[in-house]
């Protein structure tokens, strides 16, 4: 039986979690991250589906991988480029968000960042 990675499957568990609620609640998972617009435009809710599955393949690569027992780091490495592109992506309405938003957007995206990068640069198992 293949030694599982833990970490891998908990932070993949937790990626896995945002995609599927971006998938099926867009509007209601983009309002717990911060966001209290009711109805958001078509283009937005385009741009959270396509999150939530970016996220949920993300996760999902994650904690297959770790249940196998195979190398997790690329997908942690993915996990936190996917997460430095939204902090980026933020950082360019950084000036039109909320207090809230700023606070579990971009403060989200920088513990992803920082997960994603002490999960790619752990020792081979």
């Amino acid at each position: 039986m293949p030694r599982v990675d833990r970490a891998g499957l908990v932070a993949g568990s937790i990626r896995l979690a945002s995609g599927v609620s971006f998938l099926v609640s867009p509007v209601k998972a983009n309002q717990l991250w911060g966001d209290k617009d009711e109805d958001p435009v078509p283009t937005t809710r385009l741009l959270l589906r396509s999150m939530g599955y970016r996220d949920a393949l993300i996760g999902g690569a994650l904690v297959v991988t770790s249940l196998r027992g195979r190398d997790t780091r690329r997908w942690f490495l993915a996990s936190g480029g996917a997460d430095a592109a939204d902090l980026l992506g933020g950082m360019a309405v950084h000036d039109q968000m909320t207090g809230s938003q700023k606070a579990i957007g971009l403060g989200g995206a920088a513990v992803g960042i920082g997960v994603g990068l002490w999960g790619a640069l752990r020792p081979r198992r």
